[in-house]
């Protein structure tokens, strides 16, 4: 080894030690007769000294032609500081250098190397591998590393095994877009990388593996947010001779497992709430149930008293925003900015302010008097120094909008505090949703869902009525994870495949493997997917998955630093049985 200790575990322990240290330049400072070089490895951070008379001349020599970031190698004694620096674990100590070696020089790195740097994200990301040095990042993926290990220990007690499923697998036509790759010695036929190892995992438990898990790399060719990625990681698991329940216990108490271990942190039994109620409570299929502001519908005491508005919208629902009816016209105004947002989508913006005094200011004054307004205040739960705000319109829309309103809401109000978690479960959602584009019904999570028990009869007489046996994790209004108990009869397969608009013979050019599998004693089983870059992301407090993945692509899908994807030769197109497009006129 070339070093005996690292940078960050030295103390006041180990004076008069001789030790060996190797690292990164992370600062140097030349006092004249003093020179001080703090020296950075992947541990922290070590205070180096010499001393013109006291040190040797050609260490002082060496050190003078230092920059940032270069390597090196140390040797000498450790000493205790004079002056302490209580905010490094090494703050006690220093090393009197009597040996220095540069292992290798550097160039100046085209951002400074600390935990405030100077370089913008897109130069960070083209020398991602400077980056990973800064203490943020570092922080970031040595999190991501403890909630993978933590979660195959919790796996492994609870008899999950971890098996790999393959990599270059089918396409199907359902989900996001596959990424695609040329078989050479099967030209014209592809693979795709998997979105998920759904087929195979279920395939597993006909084999008779009850209990799979896997944290596993997937692929979509999906359009980019700042929680999304070409290539993702997921916690993978699936369980035979299971019911919803048994898997909602399993993985609650899998998620409690990390908060405890990780966070240190005792979260309360994750309540359950059905689709229908998140859609209609708070516009989302993932709510953040950490402050209230729950949907109040207002049709009945606002609807047929002459606002035209009101009078013609297929909902009038609001919410009561806690101690803000001192919000001044201003603030109004850019709450109404905020909702005609293209991306919000609503018309406009109705206000009801409850004063202190117990008197109502409203936009609406004119159509609606104060016994009016009271009767909206009773009915919404507002109080005294309340502000009602209200959208009016398709019910979906407006539902949506009201969403987008109420986050917003909680931001202002400090009500959405990354500290604080709050976890539920969304159950019973659709099995189907209609596209109006291509006029068929589409698996709202995939194909292979079971239904309800007592919904299957409604397949034929009115499949949007059908509920899935679906569930989601949801945190902090974050959906982490989603699963369902899944079809094992190969009729109820082929009833799904039927709805969802498939012929006999796609149905079998897609998924014969698995439907012939059900004839051989499949197991009823179930599972679930978290995504695991979320759920690292939730546990550091921020909402880019970029920041906790060690290479990760911009928003336009590229790696800047490989500059990926790249064109290849001509040569392999032709061995791969491919030619470009040619560019048209």
């Amino acid at each position: 080894m070339l070093r005996t200790h690292t940078c960050g575990e030295l103390n006041i322990n180990n004076v008069h030690q001789n030790v060996t240290l190797t690292g990164w330049v992370q600062k140097i400072r030349d006092k004249g007769g003093l020179i001080w070089i703090d020296l950075r490895d992947r541990y922290g951070i070590t205070q180096l000294v010499m001393e013109e008379g006291v040190t040797l001349p050609e260490v002082i020599t060496v050190s003078k032609t230092l920059g940032r970031e270069f390597v090196i190698r140390v040797e000498g004694e450790v000493i205790e500081r004079i002056s302490k620096n209580p905010k490094l674990p090494t703050g006690d100590i220093e090393i009197r250098v009597a040996e220095i070696e540069v292992l290798n020089p550097s160039k100046t790195p085209p951002f400074t190397i600390e935990d405030q740097t100077d370089g913008g994200e897109e130069l960070r990301m083209k020398y991602r591998y400077l980056d990973l040095r800064r203490n943020p990042v570092k922080s970031n993926l040595l999190l991501r590393h403890r909630m993978a290990m933590e979660t195959r220990k919790y796996l492994d007690s609870i008899r999950f095994v971890e098996i790999e499923t393959p990599v270059l697998i089918k396409s199907t036509p359902e989900g996001a877009r596959d990424f695609v790759v040329p078989s050479r010695m099967n030209k014209g036929r592809f693979y795709a990388l998997p979105q998920s190892p759904q087929t195979f995992k279920q395939l597993l438990m006909v084999a008779g593996y009850d209990r799979y898990y896997q944290i596993v790399k997937c692929f979509r060719d999906e359009d980019l947010r700042a929680d999304r990625q070409p290539e993702f990681t997921q916690i993978d698991c699936e369980m035979s001779f299971v019911e919803q329940e048994d898997i909602l216990n399993a993985f609650e108490g899998l998620t409690k497992y990390l908060f405890k271990e990780v966070k240190n942190i005792e979260v309360n039994d994750f309540p359950r709430m059905s689709y229908d109620d998140a859609m209609r409570f708070y516009g989302s299929d993932k709510p953040d149930i950490r402050f209230g502001m729950r949907f109040v519908e207002l049709n009945d005491v606002a609807k047929n008293k002459g606002f035209v508005v009101f009078d013609s919208a297929e909902l009038v629902v609001g919410i009561a925003a806690p101690g803000c009816a001192g919000y001044t016209r201003k603030q109004l105004d850019k709450l109404t900015e905020f909702v005609k947002k293209p991306q919000i989508g609503a018309k406009g913006l109705v206000y009801v302010k409850y004063n202190e005094d117990g008197t109502f200011k409203s936009s609406v004054d004119k159509f609606f008097d104060q016994e009016s307004l009271k009767n909206w205040a009773e009915k919404s739960g507002a109080a005294p120094g309340d502000l009602l705000l209200v959208l009016a319109g398709e019910a979906t829309p407006t539902r949506k909008a009201l969403n987008e309103l109420r986050l917003e809401m909680g931001n202002r109000l400090g009500l959405r505090n990354p500290d604080v978690f709050a976890p539920l479960w969304v159950v019973d959602f659709p099995l189907l949703e209609w596209d109006d584009e291509t006029q068929r019904y589409h698996a709202m999570h995939h194909p292979f869902t079971s239904p309800k028990p007592e919904d299957i009869p409604l397949l034929d007489e009115n499949p949007g009525k059908v509920r899935a046996n679906a569930y989601d994790l949801v945190i902090n209004g974050v959906e982490i994870g989603g699963g369902s108990i899944r079809i094992h009869n190969k009729a109820l397969q082929q009833k799904m495949f039927s709805v969802l608009g498939f012929s006999e013979d796609e149905a079998q050019a897609q998924f014969g493997f698995l439907m012939n599998a059900f004839e051989y004693g499949a197991p009823p089983h179930g599972g679930i997917a978290l995504g695991f870059d979320r759920l690292v992301s939730l546990f550091g407090g921020s909402d880019s998955i970029r920041d906790f993945i060690a290479f990760p692509k911009n928003n336009a899908g590229r790696d800047v630093m490989i500059d990926s994807p790249s064109e290849i030769a001509p040569e392999q197109l032709d061995e791969l049985g491919l030619k470009l497009a040619e560019d048209k006129e």
